[in-house]
């Protein structure tokens, strides 16, 4: 496993273990500022898996595309990060 996955896993596993302190967190009534503020704390730390995600996105597929690939495979990569990008800025 190459230690970009290595730091993408970490970081989800990571949000995953504070998903579960968020639950018990509700279940046993917590403070509803504590709570918020442990779901942004997650949000964060998914948006860094994402930014992880795309770097090794961009890094290998998208430069691959531009190396070795048709001018469609290129405009296909294009437009995948496009669609991403729209998603994130909603």
């Amino acid at each position: 496993m190459t230690i970009q996955r290595n730091k993408e896993l970490n970081l989800l596993k990571t949000a995953y273990g504070q998903i579960g302190g968020i639950l018990e967190m509700i279940e046993n009534d917590r403070y509803c500022i504590d709570i918020s503020k442990q779901i942004l704390a997650v949000q964060g730390l998914l948006k860094k898996a994402n930014l992880e995600v795309l770097r090794k996105h961009l890094s290998h597929c998208v430069a691959d595309a531009f190396e070795h690939g048709t001018e469609q495979a290129k405009q296909e990569k294009i437009d995948e990060i496009l669609v991403v990008l729209d998603r994130y800025y909603r």
